[in-house]
């Protein structure tokens, strides 16, 4: 007989654990053998993952602001790959959810919160050094029935998956940039979408991120989410740019570590003062992080994003130490820690913050 899974209805609920439990599991094989973690995020599907982020209007829970960080945090210390995925397939969600076109969002939303579908952002380069390049990564030329997209999207997790991936565009003409942009609902299907093989990364090579190239694709009126208007990103249309949600995944990771730490501590004595002063920051990082969720800011996001990399790093490297040469072999989960530690200093990561973690390291204060 088969058992009925139950959908998680809050962060306090068992199924979330249940879950967790099931993502840690398969985390080592997901990074020793790098591949697509359909199966985790089936999962994620059957234990109602997908309905936090929305309203009841389209099948979601609409889990509150901090209930969403909490439900992040523990899905990112069980498998970093797959809570990382969810937030950029959340990430469209919600942009579609914020567009004003009632039949765009009738035609995505159900579909994406039953786990029937799949959607992924292109999005980096209206947020990173490449905004300031001469000439658009990715254009949009006007026509008459819509516009027309050519170029990349250099950063994009999981298209060979998706089923449209939301991309922003510089709108041109004359073939010159305008101050306009655009975000698009682009169904993966149409001619002249192009997705490369992922680049092999680092860490959370599993997450298939890399480029996304587009070679004159029409696309009609009906699938722009937003735009053209200078400075779209902040048009307030579901986006949450410079959120919380990559702060909470580097806690998640530090959680798992300091976790970690603490069950070799029961052994070695040594490591209690270690473990626990680990447990003293990430608690009061935590709270922090909570406390700006539900509009409570303490300090501001780059402050906190500062303080979870800077914990997320010095944790895992604990934990690596701990574990000696065993944490140094493939499979060990310190190890993994310590390069998915590393993706948060590169993955979005804002200049001012940047900058104080190289200061740490040099030691510069």
């Amino acid at each position: 007989m088969l058992s009925v899974v139950k959908k998680i209805s809050s962060p306090a609920d068992p199924a979330l654990a249940e879950l967790c439990d099931k993502l840690r599991a398969m985390a080592v094989e997901l990074d020793t053998h790098p591949h697509w973690p359909a199966e985790q995020l089936r999962l994620c599907g059957e234990y109602g993952v997908y309905e936090w982020f929305l309203s009841p209007e389209w099948g979601g829970q609409g889990w509150s602001d901090d209930d969403v960080v909490r439900g992040y945090h523990a899905l990112s210390a069980a498998c970093l790959t797959t809570a990382f995925i969810l937030t950029q397939r959340i990430g469209a969600c919600r942009r579609i959810a914020g567009a004003q076109s009632a039949e765009l969002k009738q035609r995505w939303l159900p579909p994406l919160v039953r786990g029937e579908a799949f959607a992924t952002v292109g999005i980096s380069h209206l947020t990173t050094s490449r905004r300031h390049v001469m000439k658009p990564v990715l254009s949009a030329e006007r026509t008459a029935t819509g516009f027309r997209l050519s170029g990349s999207a250099p950063w994009v997790t999981g298209s060979g998956a998706a089923e449209v991936i939301l991309v922003a565009a510089t709108v041109t003409a004359n073939g010159e940039a305008t101050d306009e942009q655009l975000l698009v609902a682009l169904p993966t299907n149409l001619p002249g979408v192009q997705i490369p093989p992922p680049l092999p990364l680092v860490g959370l090579a599993s997450s298939s991120t890399g480029p996304l190239e587009l070679h004159n694709v029409e696309i009609p009126l009906a699938d722009i989410i937003a735009g053209p208007a200078p400075n779209v990103m902040q048009s307030g249309v579901g986006g949450r740019a410079g959120g919380l949600e990559t702060s909470t995944l580097a806690l998640g990771v530090a959680s798992a570590a300091a976790e970690y730490l603490h069950h070799e501590a029961k052994v070695r004595e040594d490591l209690a003062p270690i473990a626990a002063a680990f447990n003293t920051e990430h608690h009061a990082v935590l709270t922090d992080l909570l406390s700006a969720a539900r509009g409570l800011a303490p300090c501001t996001n780059e402050e906190l994003r500062g303080r979870a990399n800077s914990l997320v790093l010095r944790t895992t490297q604990a934990a690596l130490t701990a574990a000696k040469g065993a944490g140094y072999i493939t499979g060990h989960p310190a190890g993994r820690w310590c390069r998915e530690a590393m993706f948060f200093l590169v993955w979005s990561c804002p200049q001012p913050v940047a900058r104080g973690a190289m200061c740490e390291l040099a030691g510069l204060g």
